[in-house]
């Protein structure tokens, strides 16, 4: 692909936008929860660990505790035991019963609805914040994680490596209304398409905005 400015890669980011909205209309969460907050836990459940497990993993964690008081009060072990198929478990024990413990004491038992907030909780980053604020809030987020980081650089939209530097390069380049709906579908389309290892280029529904080597290397900018 040409070098290409700043105004005509936010236009072609534009029409990948378009072009994801078509290829996945019904894109969503693919973790299962029933409140901010059980969306907030199963994210931080979900840091190296697949979505389906993570799945399994809460449908027995949120039996056992479906509050913030209650998981902050219940014996480490015993979440320990519940998460421990998520990988990390102690760590992300730790992070799950500091942040429920935070929730009830701090915010009334209420996930906080704002970034700033979000960000004073244990395990939770900018990735699980704004996922939690666009998905149970409404709120416009971006969350980077490795489908987001993966897809956003072989399209050419991001050369960076951190994720806060990736959200930043894509909030110039979205539209703030299509953040997390923008999210959501270029996730599932790392998941469906964009493989790590093996990309499907030859059926790609980018590949004609798209650099990367397998592609029509962007003929139709």
């Amino acid at each position: 692909m040409p070098r290409e400015s700043k105004a005509e890669r936010k236009k072609r980011a534009q029409r990948i936008a378009r072009a994801l909205r078509r290829a996945y209309p019904e894109a969503k969460c693919a973790l299962h929860f029933e409140s901010p907050f059980q969306l907030l836990v199963a994210t931080i459940l979900s840091a190296q660990c697949t979505d389906e497990m993570v799945n399994r993993v809460t449908a027995e964690l949120f039996a056992e505790t479906a509050s913030p008081e209650a998981l902050a009060d219940a014996e480490p072990g015993e979440i320990e035991r519940l998460v421990r198929r998520t990988g990390f478990f102690r760590q992300k024990t730790q992070s799950i019963q500091s942040a429920s413990r935070d929730i009830a004491e701090k915010f009334g038992g209420e996930v906080p609805r704002t970034l700033e907030d979000l960000l004073t909780l244990r395990g939770v980053a900018r990735k699980t914040a704004n996922l939690v604020l666009g998905t149970a809030f409404g709120v416009p987020g971006l969350a980077v994680d490795t489908h987001m980081k993966r897809v956003n650089r072989r399209l050419g939209l991001s050369g960076e490596d951190d994720p806060v530097k990736i959200e930043r390069d894509l909030m110039d380049l979205v539209r703030r209304e299509e953040w997390t709906d923008y999210t959501l579908r270029v996730i599932q389309h790392g998941r469906e398409c964009c493989d790590a290892r093996r990309p499907r280029c030859e059926a790609c529904p980018l590949r004609s905005h798209c650099p990367f080597p397998g592609s029509t290397e962007g003929r139709a900018r």
